[in-house]
């Protein structure tokens, strides 16, 4: 059993004591519960003698922590006056509330509820209740109702707070009005003293789940603006800059969080690493996507590799590129990153590597193998083969695309191999 005192419940107590002696008014006339336009605070209510002394022995065993006892002497009352039966269940149900069960919350609701409804409390207590049945009703996942109980209470109270909009901000995200999020999130934002990343988070969402991305862009950098020790604003900020493609503001967004510790995850480090080598800073993407490999941060497998392995193409770094297409070809048995080892090491000019990866891309059953042998012409040609130069430019004459080239290939061949003495 919980035995956490509620604030409200000791109002009540105190509104029955000042009840009991006739003294209710000065209890109530320190604040103004309401601040509409010409309100005048009404006369307080009294509760009747026998439901006040059977009210406050229930708040003397609530107060000795004996909530069971508490609960049954509340039970036992039988108020007539509508503002007797009121008090009672709003003591009644702020008690359950702060009992462990599914079941208490529920009955304390609908106790709460039925208080509330009665609209006979004095103001105070009515202004109170009418804010619990709608935090209440949040935490029961009654999302619609808890609109409607806040709203209550604005009307009742002409009172207008930033936490408050917070949960009505809250309510509608849970029910994906998305629009009234946004709505209800300005007004919270507009009213907070100091800042509070909730609002700009339900906005974020909203904009995110509407798929409004420029606007969820404009929200993310208020949020790093406001909140820049934070360091989730940071990556979520980079994140939408690629959605709309603003890629140069996204690669400066995650190198300036990367430079504060602030990345974690695979997906940001991936992020990073491939916004380098779209942003043209591909041998810095290559660096990093090693290094975080090392580190467990990305995936060290056949197409993490490839990527690796594509990034040093980029840089122009053709020995490294064909290792790594090696690397992958082996994990995957892939005969393609075979055939890009072999094209790389062509032009790195290691032309028996070249023909090793070429040959091995053949033996695996690759799809277009006419650009392998027009490849494979040329290693061997420059390898001083040009028997086997010859044979595979006859094979890469068989593809319609590569005719042509192969056909100017074989007369040159021909003359190299007849200077030689080499018969083909």
């Amino acid at each position: 059993m919980n035995s956490r005192k509620l604030p409200f419940i000791k109002s009540i107590a105190v509104c029955t004591l000042f009840s009991l002696s006739g003294m209710a008014t000065v209890a109530y006339a320190q604040q103004a519960p309401i601040v509409c336009p010409g309100y005048k605070q009404p006369k307080t209510k009294l509760l009747g003698e026998r439901t006040g002394k059977k009210l406050q022995a229930a708040f003397e065993a609530y107060n000795e922590e004996r909530l069971a006892d508490s609960v049954e002497l509340l039970r036992d009352i039988e108020p007539k006056e509508e503002f007797d039966k009121a008090s009672v269940e709003r003591f009644l149900g702020q008690i359950l509330v702060s009992m462990d069960g599914k079941k208490n919350g529920a009955e304390s609701l609908r106790l709460l509820q039925t208080a509330a409804g009665r609209e006979v409390l004095n103001d105070r207590d009515q202004a109170d209740l009418l804010k619990l049945v709608g935090d209440l009703s949040l935490q029961e996942e009654d999302y619609a109702g808890a609109i409607s109980w806040y709203d209550k209470w604005m009307d009742f109270t002409c009172k207008r707070d930033a936490m408050t909009y917070v949960r009505i901000s809250q309510a509608y995200n849970e029910l994906k009005d998305f629009d009234n999020v946004i709505v209800a999130a300005d007004k919270a934002i507009e009213l907070q003293e100091e800042p509070d990343k909730n609002p700009y988070a339900l906005k974020l969402n909203a904009f995110h789940e509407t798929k409004n991305y420029p606007e969820a862009v404009k929200v993310a950098e208020t949020l790093v603006e406001l909140f820049p020790e934070e360091k989730n604003w940071w990556t979520q900020l980079g994140f939408f800059y690629m959605l709309v493609e603003s890629y140069d503001k996204a690669l400066s967004t995650f190198a300036l969080a990367y430079k504060q510790g602030f990345l974690t995850k695979k997906s940001e480090y991936k992020a990073l690493v491939q916004l380098y080598a779209s942003q043209d800073v591909p041998f810095k993407s290559a660096e990093l996507h090693q290094k975080y490999m090392k580190e467990g941060m990305i995936e060290d497998d056949g197409d993490s590799i490839a990527n690796l392995a594509n990034t040093y193409h980029q840089a122009k770094e053709h020995k490294d590129a064909a290792k790594y297409y090696e690397q992958a070809a082996q994990m995957t048995n892939d005969p393609e990153f075979y055939r890009k080892e072999g094209a790389l090491l062509l032009t790195a000019e290691d032309y028996k590597g070249a023909i090793s990866a070429l040959e091995k891309s053949l033996e695996m059953g690759i799809d277009d193998t006419a650009k392998v042998h027009f490849s494979l012409m040329e290693a061997n040609f420059y390898d001083g083969d040009f028997r086997k130069a010859f044979e595979h430019a006859e094979e890469a004459k068989k593809s319609p695309s590569l005719r042509r080239n192969a056909s100017a290939w074989i007369p040159y061949i021909e003359e190299k191999a007849k200077n030689r003495g080499i018969r083909l």
